[in-house]
C-alpha cells in the first residue's frame, strides 16, 4: 500500500513541476507558479522520507545525515538568495546549477560503489546511466563554477593555445573510456579517471567562453544539470526526479537555441568561437564625426515631457544601479502628462535570460508595458524618444553596419530609427561585448552621464517642475 501512495506522491509533484514551470512564462504568475513546484519537491521529499522501504542494509536511510543536509542546505540558500543582488542573479544561478550538477555526480559515485558488487550479462544498461550521469553531472559542476567566476569578475577569459584541439582530444577519451567499460571491464581506476577528465573538460569547455556569451551558457548547463538528474531518477526509479530532470534538460535546451536565435548565432560557434572575449576597438563603420553630444538634465526633462511616445530601453547599468523602482516612478509621471511610455525588452539584455523582465517586475511595472524585441522594433521610428538605461550591446547598430564586428548579425533593438535617442551612462565605456557603441556618436543622440538611479531621481524631479 506505501508503495502505491509513494507513486502517487511523486505523480503529484511531477505535475507539480509542469504547472510550476507553466506558470513561471509570465510574471504576474511566476512568483505562484515556483512556490507550487517548491511544494511538489516537498511533497516528492516527504514521502520520499516516510513510505521509502528498502530492506538492503547498505541502503538504509540514514535520517540523521539527511535532515542535516536538509536543514544546512535550506538556511545557506535562504540566506543566498536574501542577500543576493539583482545584479548577481546569474551569478547565483550559475552555483546552485553547478551544486545541481555536483549532485547528480555524486549520486554516480555512489551507486557506482554498489554496482561493483553485482554481477551483469551482457550489456549493461545501469552502469551506462551511471557513467552518463558522472560524465554529465561533472561537466555541469566544474563549467558551471567557471562561469560563476566569470560573472563575478574573479576569472578571465583565457584561451589556451590549440584549445579546441586539446577538448576534442579530451571528449574523445572520455567517449573511448566509457566505451570500454560498458563492453570491457570497468574497474574503479577507469571510474575515477572518466571523473578527472569530466571535471578538466568543463573547464576548459567553459574557460574560452566569451562574457556576452554567458547566457547561452548558463542555458546550456542547466540543460546538462536536468538530463543528469533525469539520468539519478532512472538509476532510483524516482518519477519525480526523472520528471524534474526532463523538465530542467528540455527547458534549458530549448532556452538556449532561443538565446543563440536572439543572437544570430549558432550553437556550435558559441561554443568554439569566442564572442565577447576581448575589448574591441571602435567599429569600422563609424565615420566621420566623432563627437559626443551632452545634454542637461533640464533639457532632457522638457524633450521627455512634450513627447507622445517614449521607449525605455533597460540594461544591466539599470541593474547595477538598482534604479528600476525609480524608473517606474518617471514612468509614471510621464504618463500623467499624457505621455505614452513602454519598454523595449531584448531577449539577452543583462547578463542571464529574462533578467530585465524579472527586474521591472521587481518594480511593479505592468507586464503589458514590456514589449520584446520583434513587437517594439518597428514602433521604434514613430518613437519621439528612445531612453537607453545602461543597455549597450543589445542598441549597438554595429550588429547591422559592420560585417567586421564581433556581434555583427545579432538582431537588436533599432533603437537608432527613433527621433532622439538619450542614453544614460556613467561613461564612454564599452558593452559586455568589449567593442564600442557607434550610436554614442550618432547626431541625434544625446548623453547624459552619470549614475543611473542618481540621473533618473534627478530626472523625475525635474520633469516635475515642467
Amino acid at each position: 500500500m506505501s508503495l502505491s501512495i509513494l507513486e502517487i506522491s511523486y505523480l503529484v509533484a511531477s505535475l507539480t513541476f509542469i504547472v510550476g514551470l507553466k506558470m513561471l512564462s509570465h510574471p504576474d504568475s511566476a512568483r505562484k507558479g515556483n512556490l507550487i513546484a517548491a511544494a511538489g519537491m516537498l511533497i516528492a521529499i516527504v514521502a520520499t522520507l516516510t513510505l521509502f522501504q528498502d530492506f538492503d542494509e547498505d541502503k538504509m536511510l540514514n535520517y540523521s545525515l539527511i535532515f542535516g543536509g536538509l536543514i544546512i542546505g535550506t538556511l545557506i540558500g535562504t540566506v543566498m538568495a536574501k542577500k543576493v543582488q539583482m545584479t548577481a542573479m546569474p551569478q547565483m544561478v550559475s552555483f546552485f546549477n553547478g551544486m545541481g550538477g555536483a549532485c547528480a555526480a555524486l549520486i554516480a559515485i555512489i551507486e557506482y560503489q554498489h554496482h561493483q558488487h553485482t554481477t551483469v550479462t551482457g550489456f549493461d544498461g545501469e552502469l551506462m546511466v551511471m557513467l552518463l550521469g558522472l560524465l554529465i553531472g561533472s561537466v555541469s559542476f566544474s563549467g558551471s563554477m567557471i562561469a560563476y567566476g566569470k560573472l563575478e569578475g574573479k576569472i578571465k577569459d583565457k584561451v589556451l593555445p590549440m584549445n579546441q584541439a586539446i577538448n576534442m582530444v579530451l571528449l574523445g577519451a572520455i567517449v573511448v573510456l566509457i566505451i570500454y567499460q560498458l563492453f570491457g571491464e570497468s574497474t574503479p581506476l577507469q571510474f575515477y579517471i572518466l571523473l578527472g577528465l569530466a571535471l578538466v573538460y568543463g573547464i576548459l569547455f567553459v574557460m574560452p567562453i566569451g562574457g556576452a556569451d554567458m547566457p547561452v551558457v548558463i542555458s546550456l548547463l542547466n540543460s546538462f544539470t536536468g538530463m543528469a538528474a533525469a539520468f539519478g531518477g532512472f538509476l532510483y526509479d524516482n518519477k519525480a526526479m526523472l520528471t524534474g530532470g526532463i523538465l530542467v534538460g528540455s527547458a534549458g535546451t530549448i532556452l538556449t537555441i532561443l538565446m543563440c536565435n536572439a543572437m544570430n548565432r549558432s550553437l556550435t560557434n558559441v561554443l568554439l568561437g569566442a564572442f565577447g572575449g576581448a575589448a574591441g576597438g571602435p567599429s569600422k563603420s563609424q565615420s566621420g564625426d566623432q563627437t559626443v553630444r551632452e545634454i542637461s538634465l533640464s533639457d532632457t526633462a522638457v524633450l521627455l515631457s512634450y513627447s507622445q511616445n517614449v521607449v525605455i530601453v533597460p540594461g544591466y547599468g539599470l541593474a547595477v544601479a538598482q534604479a528600476q523602482h525609480t524608473c517606474h516612478e518617471l514612468e509614471k509621471l510621464l504618463e500623467e502628462k499624457g505621455v505614452e511610455v513602454n519598454y523595449a525588452i531584448h531577449p539577452v539584455a543583462g547578463r542571464m535570460p529574462g533578467h530585465m523582465n524579472v527586474l521591472l517586475a521587481e518594480a511593479d511595472v505592468p507586464y503589458e508595458k514590456l514589449q520584446e524585441m520583434e513587437e517594439i522594433n518597428p514602433k521604434l521610428a514613430n518613437a519621439d524618444v528612445v531612453v537607453v538605461i545602461g543597455a549597450n550591446d543589445v542598441v549597438n547598430p554595429a550588429a547591422k553596419n559592420d560585417p567586421s564586428s564581433p556581434i555583427y548579425g545579432m538582431p537588436i533593438l533599432e533603437v537608432d530609427q527613433a527621433k532622439n535617442i538619450i542614453i544614460l551612462k556613467r561613461g564612454m565605456s564599452a558593452g559586455y561585448a568589449g567593442i564600442e557603441n557607434e550610436l554614442f556618436f550618432y547626431p541625434k543622440t544625446r548623453m547624459l552621464f552619470g549614475d543611473a538611479k542618481d540621473s533618473l531621481q534627478k530626472l523625475t524631479q525635474e520633469v516635475k517642475e515642467v
